[in-house]
């Protein structure tokens, strides 16, 4: 379609704009301005959006209509679970939580998550369960501004939170490539369904919504109350 280009930017400049690297609590993290306690208040609370990616994304994968597209959204799944135990992101973000002095059990156990966490990331979920494919993998096109971000907060804690055992870091490189690769394929898939401007205009909504689920991810953890938390 002679307007795909300018769809696509529309998303991208979503994605660009709304992104919560923009958000004051990333901005201070990024900045080494962080406290020990805010940042392990952050990685537990973090970790509940972290754990629930495989099932929003297994909730995708039951949408899909062909076994290609299924084969292509599963290996999602196994790079957040891993194919065999000890792996994946979902490890690697365990790995982070004990390098900044959090226990794995507690971490499992979620006893740390704030309210507000928990409201985004089933708000996020069920969006994923409820709403037809091309919404749910057009939410997904926040990892179009997930690589450099994951860049950044790299040299962040390497600059500014040597505290943190460097190999806790290995989530964050690991999403540098994988962000790339996935916003790619679910811009690929989202241009080619978006088909009419009703389309276009869900999809663009849909991405909205994400950015708005992990700023307010990010407001629950900036402004609670010192005590509720690891």
């Amino acid at each position: 379609m002679s307007d795909t280009p300018a769809f696509e930017e529309r998303l991208r400049t979503v994605a660009r704009e709304r992104y919560h690297d923009r958000h004051p609590f990333n901005i201070r993290m990024h900045q080494g301005e962080l406290t020990p306690d805010e940042l392990r208040r952050w990685i537990a609370n973090r970790f509940h959006y972290q754990r629930h990616i495989p099932v929003k994304d297994a909730l995708i994968t039951a949408k899909l209509d062909t076994s290609a597209l299924r084969r292509m959204w599963l290996r999602r799944i196994q790079d957040h679970d891993g194919t065999v135990e000890g792996e994946g992101g979902i490890e690697r973000w365990l790995r982070l939580g004990e390098a900044a002095g959090l226990d794995r059990s507690r971490l499992l156990a979620g006893h740390d998550v704030l309210p507000g966490v928990r409201l985004a990331v089933d708000g996020y979920v069920n969006f994923c369960r409820l709403r037809p494919p091309l919404e749910a993998v057009a939410a997904s096109l926040t990892e179009l501004s997930a690589p450099d971000i994951m860049r950044t907060r790299v040299g962040a804690f390497e600059r500014h939170y040597r505290w943190i055992d460097g190999d806790g870091l290995a989530y964050f490189r690991t999403r540098e490539t994988q962000g790339r690769r996935d916003s790619r394929e679910a811009l690929e898939l989202v241009l080619s369904w978006a088909r009419t401007e009703e389309d276009r205009e869900r999809a663009v909504a849909a991405l909205s919504f994400k950015c708005e689920v992990l700023w307010s991810l990010l407001d629950a953890v900036d402004h609670a109350d010192p005590k509720e938390g690891p």
